[in-house]
């Protein structure tokens, strides 16, 4: 099975089992341990002492902080065993393996098919301007 195709099934299992695609109320249901403060870093996933841990900054916006913690999200649950930080202007465009593949489980869990649906016809800036997401997040979704 693809990786894309493999990322897809996780965040179709994920959101039927738990009713949401909220990354938060995931977390909660996984037992992954999340706080908001003061981080050098927009976000960042630890794996400690057998348990799971994301850290996001307090400056980020609802809409950020959502991306953000979809993006670590994706590393708890795709790359448990790995420390990883979200840099934005860095790990959108990232081709690291890890990087990638959290931005793909983001992409996918914050933008289901009823929602390109729902936005038919409007341009990736509209849709872009409308739901809050960066156009790179846009783009690896719909590859």
């Amino acid at each position: 099975m693809g990786e894309i195709k493999r990322i897809k099934r996780l965040v179709a299992y994920y959101t039927k089992i738990f009713g949401t695609s909220n990354p938060f109320e995931i977390a909660d249901k996984l037992g992954i341990l999340y706080q908001i403060g003061n981080c050098k870093n927009e976000g960042c996933y630890i794996f400690l002492k057998n348990h799971r841990y994301i850290f996001l900054s307090n400056k980020l916006d609802d809409d950020e902080l959502t991306l953000v913690m979809a993006h670590e999200l994706g590393h708890a649950i795709l790359d448990s065993k790995q420390n990883c930080y979200f840099i934005r202007n860095k790990t959108l465009l990232s081709i690291s393996k890890f990087e990638r593949r959290a931005n793909i489980f983001a992409a996918h869990l914050l933008i289901s098919d009823e929602m390109l649906q729902n936005y038919n016809g409007y341009t990736q800036e509209q849709f872009c301007s409308c739901t809050g997401y960066p156009k790179e997040l846009l783009e690896l979704r719909l590859k």
